[in-house]
């Protein structure tokens, strides 16, 4: 296959055949990646954290 039948057969695909989600659904799956987003960021903040408490308690045994 060449490229232009490539580019023809891509673009036939995404106008024909891909459905496209509309505008309230694209909005719900941004906020929800935004929600999902900041609690794995806060559930990593915490563990950092928790890990750099532990290993001050650990570091004032040794020292």
């Amino acid at each position: 296959m060449n490229i232009k039948g490539y580019f023809k057969e891509s673009y036939t695909e995404l106008v024909h055949k891909v459905t496209w989600p509309s505008w309230s659904e694209l909005q719900n799956s941004g906020i929800l990646v935004l929600v999902a987003t900041l609690l794995i960021a806060i559930v990593v903040a915490v563990m950092d954290l928790g890990f750099s408490k532990i290993m001050e308690f650990i570091y004032s045994l040794l020292y």
